[in-house]
């Protein structure tokens, strides 16, 4: 890999951040597909591929909001303006992929490993839509528990939403990230 390569590979990992508000374009089948690509391409212990992925998209938006209200009213939520907030979630951004952790019984990886490779294809997933221009916003909050969205989407109980991340582009210049310092973050181990 050239110096220049490894540079904007770099650029883009240490920029990439959550946008709030997202506007079209939003990717087509051909973007989302290379993102998909590089969302399975995660490390994942005996290749179970437990991550799956659920589009949702134009008028869906809202079919699916009606959803995540009638999911949280279910999971108990009495407070109107809540459940009116979250039935609106869907339209912050064109595009939504929900991330689902399909969990498979092997002697050989935990749920927890399962677990981590989704994480790791989603984060995939943000940088390749990154790196194609685009922004995303990865939520979760309570919902995603909800027994009734997971019947309604078709997933097992034990199925788990990793997240629903919202795509799109941001609607205006967001600063640059500032450089971390790791030191904190960052043990090197020693004998003794």
């Amino acid at each position: 890999m050239s110096d220049s390569s490894l540079h904007a590979v770099h650029d883009n990992i240490h920029q990439r951040q959550s946008i709030g508000h997202l506007i079209e374009p939003s990717p087509n089948a051909a973007q989302l597909e290379q993102a998909f690509q590089a969302a399975l391409t995660a490390p994942d212990h005996h290749r179970l591929k437990p991550t799956h992925f659920i589009v949702v998209q134009g008028e869906q938006r809202e079919v699916f909001g009606q959803l995540m209200m009638d999911a949280v009213r279910d999971m108990g939520e009495q407070e109107e303006a809540q459940i009116e907030r979250v039935k609106h979630h869907p339209m912050r951004a064109p595009l939504l992929v929900l991330a689902v952790t399909r969990f498979q019984a092997h002697p050989k990886v935990p749920d927890f490993e399962q677990t981590l490779s989704s994480g790791a294809a989603i984060q995939n997933f943000l940088l390749s839509l990154q790196a194609q221009g685009f922004s995303t916003m990865w939520r979760s909050g309570a919902v995603v528990e909800s027994k009734l969205l997971k019947r309604k989407l078709g997933l097992q109980e034990h199925d788990l939403i990793s997240g629903i991340i919202y795509v799109g582009t941001a609607f205006k210049a967001i600063p640059p990230r500032t450089e971390i310092d790791t030191q904190p973050y960052v043990t090197y181990w020693q004998a003794n």
